[in-house]
């Protein structure tokens, strides 16, 4: 390791979602719950169906956020074959999506077989992109928690971060989750240390699942209906300019 590397450290972290913590909320003041329940941000799994999704969304990102995101220049190739290597049976992909279906933010939770590195126990590795015009609303941080919990839920305690040590938002993510950090140069890693899992994880993982699964829906059908209104707009738009045209 080179002699300039530096090390922050935190205590064991253990994330709570906004649905989570709006449960506790509940027996507080109604203003607690309000609070808890406008900071939720619905998370969706993704399946081997939103592969082009997630190819628009990686594709969309500019060349800065490329080289943070992969941690070297990706081009459109490059990011096309990691779109496709997506493993979704053994890996956790999650996704934000906005009004309009659009992928705006993803994490990749790689479950690698053998650890990362000799001396510590099997890691999961994260990592996420958000669009630049959907950055500063926590959309990093809650993929994070998000993450967290579901690594939790399924028996790990740790949870690893690679990135180039230019990468300030997302070391910041793992800081203020209670990571460890070490830089080495032009790389960091953090690891953040996980609480077991319990009854009531699963059950803020679950209905974190149904309460996303039910917003992607309700938005879907919206679309839906904006697009029909917009198709009998445009119908009687042609209309009118055809009955025009026919009195001129």
């Amino acid at each position: 390791m080179n002699t300039d590397s530096s090390t922050d450290s935190g205590g064991d972290a253990r994330p709570a979602s906004a649905l989570t913590q709006m449960g506790a909320a509940l027996s507080q003041a109604p203003g607690a719950v309000f609070k808890a329940w406008s900071s939720w941000v619905p998370i969706r799994s993704l399946a081997p169906r939103h592969r082009a999704r997630i190819l628009r969304h990686l594709l969309s990102l500019g060349p800065d956020d490329r080289y943070l995101r992969f941690g070297y220049p990706a081009s459109d190739e490059q990011i096309g074959r990691y779109a496709e290597s997506l493993n979704f049976e053994r890996d956790e992909v999650l996704g934000i999506f906005n009004r309009r279906l659009d992928l705006i933010a993803m994490a990749h939770l790689a479950y690698e077989p053998a650890p990362q590195r000799p001396d510590k126990p099997p890691m999961v590795e994260f990592g996420v992109s958000v669009l630049n015009k959907n950055r500063g609303r926590g959309f990093g941080a809650r993929l994070f928690e998000h993450a967290a919990l579901h690594a939790r839920n399924r028996g790990i305690d740790t949870m690893f971060i690679h990135a180039l040590s230019e990468n300030t938002a997302m070391l910041r993510i793992a800081r203020n989750a209670g990571a460890t950090v070490e830089r080495d140069g032009p790389d960091s890693e953090a690891w953040l240390r996980l609480p077991p899992d319990s009854v009531s994880s699963h059950v803020g993982e679950a209905i974190e699942r149904h309460a996303a699964e039910l917003d992607f829906q309700l938005k879907r059908h919206a679309h839906a209906v904006g697009e029909f209104i917009e198709a009998i707009g445009e119908v009687k738009s042609g209309v009118s300019d055809t009955r025009r045209a026919g009195r001129e």
